[in-house]
């Protein structure tokens, strides 16, 4: 039962303040306190709602099931322990049906995410790569098979990262019982590692992260200190007119319709194009038709989706396949009671960890373009949003 993010109004302000901390290159400390700003405004935001929702104390299990149907007894009961002096001291891991919980509503209220093929795994992780090699050999009935296919696969390392949420919740919420503690806990969870994962699989440069979909992975890549190099740019989408548009798409798509050693891939109803917000309705634009019927219909060709993101590089648009990106997150979510309260401000503080995995199957299953509309969507200025006007200040005659 994960809160409405369209209530969190507060929190995608400092989101998209942090995402841009983190693509300007800004030092470290100051990422650090745009991270804690965001993570502040969740916290705030989702202190409200639940201050508006909650009018009475909420202890029983029957109070638990009405706030939320879902919430099983393994839940009330480890919720429940988490507000008592022993049951945070020890690292603990979530409920299983908590932690799919929290992997469900990553996948389903991001679409990055959801495209990238997120998936959960256990604690060990092993990449195996395969490439069909032989043919198929024709021989008349009851012959001697003369042909088989071997696949060759290969090993890939597989280096997990550790990513760390901290969960702030304020000492009146663990009055309200286990399922809006439950709620406070899983929303910060899953939109702390949403924001971690979706900044790595798209520009994680590998440095104790996953690989972004923008970095180059080819087997001669200059890795230096772990960090592997930018893409550089393959192209330029303009957008100029229906028939430049087709042709741009369609580059994209047989550019990506071959593996990095040559052997084929299905692109073509496959293809993602990720870009900064708002840079979406400049595509929708340039592929706008008005149908017989007076009807605006929009779709582009080859069967490509757009979906924003705050971490999409400005002017770019990262091009990827679906299905040739391997994303996981692995094991359990451990959570732990930080080491210094917050006392003084009615807080506690827990962290929140979990294991990490992204990088791409090989240097072709994204391209990175540069983008530069020649019909970008029109601007408009809202006058409502200008400075007030401060009235001159009367004299006392």
């Amino acid at each position: 039962m994960t809160m409405n993010l369209d209530n969190l109004v507060n929190f995608k302000d400092k989101k998209a303040a942090y995402a841009k901390a983190v693509k300007d290159g800004v030092s470290v400390d100051d990422q650090a306190t745009a991270y804690d700003d965001m993570m502040n405004a969740l916290q705030g935001d989702m202190t409200n709602e639940i201050t508006k929702q909650v009018d009475t104390k909420l202890s029983t299990f029957e109070a638990n099931r009405r706030v939320d149907p879902k919430i099983t007894n393994e839940e009330i009961k480890f919720f429940d322990e988490l507000t008592t002096e022993t049951g945070a001291k020890n690292e603990i891991v979530l409920p299983e049906t908590t932690v799919n919980e929290i992997f469900d509503d990553l996948t389903t209220l991001h679409p990055f995410l959801d495209a990238i093929a997120l998936k959960t795994t256990g604690l060990r992780l092993k990449i195996l790569k395969s490439d069909t090699k032989g043919a198929v050999v024709w021989g008349k009935i009851f012959d001697e098979i003369k042909g088989q296919l071997d696949q060759v696969f290969t090993e890939e390392p597989a280096t997990q990262n550790k990513v760390t949420a901290f969960v702030v919740v304020p000492n009146d919420a663990l009055e309200y019982g286990a399922a809006w503690l439950k709620q406070f806990v899983t929303t910060q969870v899953t939109e702390a590692f949403a924001v971690g994962l979706e900044e790595a699989f798209l520009i994680g440069d590998g440095n104790q992260k996953p690989i972004g979909l923008n970095r180059n992975v080819a087997k001669d890549a200059p890795v230096t200190g772990g960090v592997y190099p930018e893409k550089k740019s393959a192209g330029t989408i303009t957008l100029a007119d229906a028939k430049t548009t087709a042709a741009e798409m369609g580059g994209i798509v047989r550019t990506l319709s071959k593996k990095e050693n040559g052997k084929p891939v299905v692109a073509q109803g496959n293809v993602v194009l990720v870009v900064t917000p708002g840079a979406s309705i400049d595509f929708s634009a340039a592929s706008m038709i008005q149908n017989v019927n007076g009807q605006w219909v929009f779709a582009l060709p080859f069967g490509m989706q757009v979906i924003e993101s705050e971490f999409a590089p400005e002017d770019k648009v990262i091009a990827f396949v679906k299905g040739r990106y391997d994303a996981y997150t692995a094991g359990g979510v451990n959570i732990k009671q930080f080491d210094q309260t917050l006392a003084i401000e009615d807080m506690q503080l827990f962290t929140a960890k979990q294991f990490a995995y992204g990088k791409a199957k090989d240097n072709n299953a994204a391209l990175v373009l540069d983008f530069t509309p020649t019909n970008p969507a029109k601007d408009f200025k809202n006058p409502d949003t200008t400075a007030p006007t401060v009235p001159p200040v009367e004299s006392g005659e």
